[in-house]
């Protein structure tokens, strides 16, 4: 039996891939063998193409990039997301998805070419050994760190759980670089964040859909429910900017959370028996306190279907601006032990029908948050409309999809954010805030 992993929105599910058998007519079947035949001799091109580099190119190539290059030149002309993952690449996938990986234990980001620790997870390897919030890291394994790419760093201090790294940090105060000796363990990535905003509003980040994400989001609401009374609770803001996607089972889960009942999401391929559906089981989590979801440009995929879905079901309001309008399905198929293919099989659908392909998710209220003079001409709108070769969706216009993706670091600067708490509190009204199943059904008519 083949094993293939589905892919959808960034997501994955093991199952087996079945083989349709179908009666078809005596000129179909020719017109397969003709188009077979065809393709054979394409192929035979291709065959003489490799060998005449493989021995007469000026300087010897490497054989196995040949192929590979060749296997993704295939796949590339037909969407941005279809491509073969060699073993490095499935194993970056493997880790994005548990949520699992070997490490150290520290969140970084740039910082005048060199790598900011900007902190350190409690009890990861890095903290037990008196890595700090602000070190700069200067060295790993006596390499230096500047010029590295965020990429390239990450990929050095990851590994084998048990293996021993070194790395070298500069620290204020310090009068010489500081070295610490760490041996590697398995990193949980933590994706949901959470905090009481004024005392009365739970605020709820998802950074990404992994293995971890449903069980950081009861925490969180178990933490938010335990320290704000009910009475004085106004709701919650559930923030999906910057959220790029991740396992379709979490996408559900989380949507599910605020749901008692109806679809979820539904995939649709190239044969209409293909298609799927996800449906919410009986219990709102929250008790039917008020939610807005904040989105953006960089809201993509998984996030989109957790958008749609909520605002599908008049269940949360949607501020922000337009999402990234990836709506396309994945499909992970292994090859061997060391390489898979992802294939684009189908596109997803909001409760209502909506295809999100090129189009994403409208906010109900939209709200620009301003870019900081550094940053005005350096920030593109992003969108899967901007895509090259990207995969026209059904309801994809002129205007396209995505927006501008930032979040300023101060909450203070957020307007977005403090636009969605000013609505849970009453100090400002929207008329679609909360939603109003029966105000949208007039506006259909």
């Amino acid at each position: 039996m083949i094993r293939k992993l589905l892919w959808i929105t960034s997501g994955i599910f093991i199952g087996s891939l079945t083989v349709f058998i179908l009666t078809a007519s005596m000129q179909s079947q020719n017109s397969a063998v003709a188009a077979s035949s065809e393709t054979y001799k394409q192929l035979d091109i291709f065959g003489s193409v490799f060998e005449r580099v493989r021995t007469q190119y000026v300087r010897e190539p490497e054989q196995d990039k040949l192929i590979h290059a060749a296997i993704n030149g295939m796949l590339k002309s037909l969407d941005p997301h279809s491509s073969y993952l060699d073993a490095a690449e499935t194993t970056r996938m493997r880790e994005q998805t548990t949520g699992k990986f070997g490490g150290l234990g520290i969140e970084i980001t740039p910082q005048d070419e060199l790598i900011k620790v900007v902190t350190p997870i409690d009890e990861s390897p890095a903290a037990r050994v008196g890595v700090l919030a602000g070190d700069l890291i200067v060295k790993i394994n006596d390499e230096k760190v500047r010029g590295m790419t965020i990429r390239e760093a990450v990929s050095k201090m990851r590994g084998k759980v048990g293996t021993p790294i070194e790395i070298t940090v500069n620290r204020q105060g310090a009068d010489k670089p500081l070295k610490f000796k760490i041996i590697r363990d398995i990193i949980k990535t933590r994706s949901v964040r959470h905090r009481v905003e004024g005392g009365d509003v739970g605020y709820i980040r998802i950074t990404g859909f992994n293995e971890e994400t449903t069980k950081g989001m009861n925490k969180a609401f178990k933490e938010i429910q335990k320290e704000v009374p009910a009475d004085k609770l106004k709701g919650y803001v559930l923030d999906l900017r910057l959220n790029p996607g991740g396992l379709l089972n979490e996408a559900v889960s989380v949507s599910d959370a605020f749901l008692d009942r109806g679809e979820i999401v539904s995939t649709r391929g190239r044969n209409p028996e293909n298609a799927s559906r996800y449906n919410a089981r009986p219990g709102d989590k929250v008790g039917g306190k008020p939610v807005i979801v904040m989105i953006n440009g960089g809201s993509a995929s998984a996030s989109e279907i957790v958008a749609g879905a909520l605002q599908d079901h008049h269940r949360a309001t949607i501020l922000g601006t337009r999402s990234f309008g990836k709506g396309s399905v994945q499909t992970i198929i292994q090859l061997s032990r060391k390489s898979a293919l992802r294939l684009t099989t189908a596109l997803y659908y909001t409760p209502s029908g909506r295809s999100i392909q090129g189009k994403g998710i409208t906010p109900d209220i939209i709200v620009e948050q301003p870019l900081p003079d550094k940053l005005k001409g350096k920030v593109e709108v992003r969108g899967e409309s901007n895509l090259k070769g990207h995969i026209k969706g059904n309801e994809e216009d002129e205007e396209g999809s995505g927006s501008i993706a930032y979040v300023p670091p101060e909450a203070k600067d957020d307007l977005q954010l403090n636009y969605a708490l000013d609505l849970l509190r009453g100090v400002k009204e929207d008329v679609a805030f909360p939603p109003s199943s029966e105000k949208k059904s007039a506006d259909k008519t």
